[in-house]
């Protein structure tokens, strides 16, 4: 896969918190690096604070060993990021958050350790709506200041075509604490969730439907007006969150795979050609 491929410095170990330092320093330089981004935050009445770093966690390792396969890709995945960008849930308790700025700060700080490092391919992957704007931006911002390749985006967003292709969702993709992620967190930690799920009905979920707008709408209370959860999450199971992860980890994995295909630009040559065309 070009110079993204597995080689001779990959030990086998995918984890970077499980790597030495001179293994880290041997692979920094090819490698993918993966850094999974989440939230503690409150997730209705049913499921765990942890929801969307539990998940995100489950998704880009899985993808990145799927990736990895038959030596097909050299890729690390960074110890997940458990607090986001939360502060739309702090009425409720049990929320953990990180204003905009400092979300930022943190993020770019984190991804900025990395490429000091050496590791020149950054993806970062998500799993909380909170942090996509924040992340893009972080992204962005170093790739203008560092010759590396940084990509950003969340696990829904990567899986969406085949998730809505499939039909089984009849429901918000991603939503919060919704059908979606409570199938996930049946499918992966069951013994997390509160039965009974709680029940809307149509009238109800008509109400606290989130019309799809050409512009953002932020409406103030609008999380205790729904109570912290979209849509009926009753209509979830643990067989749907299972058939949903299968469908979810090979379009991320494929992301990861296609995103170390793109080359790095050397700007130094470039400039250097610049100049000289310049000069003559």
């Amino acid at each position: 896969m070009g110079s993204g491929a597995t080689g001779s410095g990959d030990s086998g170990r995918f984890l970077l918190h499980e790597l030495t330092r001179e293994e880290s320093a041997a692979r920094a330089g090819e490698v993918l690096v993966v850094v999974p981004v989440g939230a503690t935050e409150q997730h209705g009445p049913h499921l765990p604070l942890g929801t969307d770093f539990l998940i995100v966690e489950h998704v880009a390792r899985a993808a990145a060993q799927s990736a990895r396969s038959g030596g097909r890709l050299d890729v690390v995945v960074a110890p997940t990021f458990p607090f986001g960008s939360s502060h739309h849930h702090l009425p409720f308790g049990g929320t953990v958050s990180l204003a905009t700025e400092r979300y930022y700060g943190a993020l770019r700080d984190m991804a900025a350790s990395l490429i000091r490092s050496g590791f020149r391919r950054i993806f970062i992957v998500n799993g909380h709506g909170g942090n996509q704007d924040l992340m893009e931006l972080v992204a962005r911002d170093l790739a203008l200041e560092h010759p590396v390749n940084l990509a950003a985006a969340s696990y829904w967003d990567l899986a969406r075509e085949a998730v809505v292709g499939s039909a089984l969702l009849n429901a918000m993709l991603p939503g919060h604490a919704g059908v979606f992620e409570t199938a996930l967190i049946l499918a992966l930690r069951p013994e997390l969730v509160t039965q009974p799920l709680p029940h809307r009905d149509e009238a109800e979920l008509a109400r606290v439907a989130i019309p799809h707008t050409p512009f953002r709408a932020e409406r103030a209370g609008f999380w205790e007006d729904i109570d912290g959860f979209t849509d009926s999450p009753d209509g979830a199971s643990a067989e749907l969150g299972q058939r949903l992860l299968a469908l979810i980890v090979p379009p991320v994995a494929e992301a990861f795979a296609a995103f170390a295909r793109l080359p790095l630009v050397d700007r130094h040559s470039h400039a250097t050609q610049r100049q000289s065309a310049h000069s003559s």
